[in-house]
């Protein structure tokens, strides 16, 4: 086991017996993994929405969709919704409930005694939960249908899946070997890190093609480590969805997904993540040249480790 590796375990404490932990430094990069490797790929949760952020200001820079574009331009989707902004999903300010679909408790239900995955439904599915969506107040309110919908309308307007697209404008440019993004359960690569809840019970893995864009991208210590680095330089594709736009909640700001504030003393810009069998946080100090994810097989949250181990690294850098 490496520094690195002990050092996340005991942060984390006793109960986290299998993760992923990735540091990134001016000096370089270490990476490592306890109960699996280091090539084994988790599930990033609401991470994936950081991914679906930088997909979208990507698609702008191209000049496949509009600035100013909105979700009819792009979806098949009721009157009521068609004039919500993309822009708008991005920051988590388009007035949608946090979930679509009128089945919410019963799917609740299923997660917690049988360990189901909630999420099973393709984007025509998808779709189909919108005609009953009541759009809110257009304030800040976390949405995982907003992001669903957002990376779906990105998608479509470039002719691609959004599978097809975290593999074509993410993984492959950056040389990500392990980031993919399963649309059903038997699409998990074989050796991927088990998914298992608080009480240590292996559960679903959270593959769907129509959780995708909020939920579903996975990744590898090896490939975070890519990422942070392309975060930290700007070398990803649609890099400015790191950039803050507007206020979120309390002192945090909010780019494309991203979210920046104080965190233990440092400016952050993070996103961490959750589903029926890990926890997650990816997050950057660009102020000090530092990045640290660390994903854990557990539903037992890894955000005070991983910024405590970001603050080091910056106390170090």
């Amino acid at each position: 086991m490496s520094a690195l590796a002990e050092r996340a375990g005991a942060l984390l404490g006793a109960k986290h017996t299998t993760y992923v932990v990735a540091l990134v430094t001016p000096g370089g990069a270490e990476v490592d993994a306890m109960g699996t490797d280091v090539h084994a790929d988790v599930e990033l949760g609401s991470v994936s929405k950081g991914i679906t952020g930088l997909l979208w200001r990507d698609s702008v820079d191209r000049g496949e969709v509009a600035e100013e574009a909105v979700l009819e331009d792009h979806l098949d989707v009721p009157s009521t919704l068609a004039g919500i902004r993309l822009s708008a999903l991005a920051t988590h300010t388009s007035g949608l409930p946090r979930l679509g679909g009128s089945d919410v408790l019963r799917r609740s239900w299923e997660l917690w005694r049988r360990g189901r995955n909630p999420y099973r439904e393709d984007v025509a599915g998808l779709l189909a939960q919108l005609e009953d969506v009541k759009v809110g107040k257009a304030r800040p309110a976390y949405s995982n249908l907003g992001f669903q919908l957002l990376g779906h309308a990105v998608a479509a307007a470039t002719g691609s899946s959004y599978a097809d697209l975290v593999a074509k404008r993410i993984a492959a440019p950056l040389g990500l070997v392990d980031t993919y993004v399963p649309t059903a359960a038997d699409e998990v690569r074989s050796g991927a890190v088990t998914p298992r809840n608080r009480a240590g019970r292996e559960v679903d893995a959270w593959a769907g093609e129509g959780i995708a864009p909020a939920g579903g991208v996975r990744s590898s210590a090896a490939d975070l480590a890519i990422l942070l680095r392309a975060l930290l330089d700007g070398t990803v594709a649609g890099a400015d969805a790191l950039e803050p736009v507007a206020p979120f909640t309390g002192k945090l700001r909010i780019g494309a997904g991203w979210l920046s504030g104080p965190l233990l003393r440092r400016t952050v810009t993070w996103h961490n993540g959750g589903t029926g069998g890990f926890r997650s946080f990816v997050g950057i100090d660009r102020d000090h040249g530092v990045g640290v994810a660390l994903v854990s097989a557990s539903t037992r949250s890894v955000d005070g480790a991983a910024a405590r181990l970001l603050a080091e690294a910056g106390d170090a850098a």
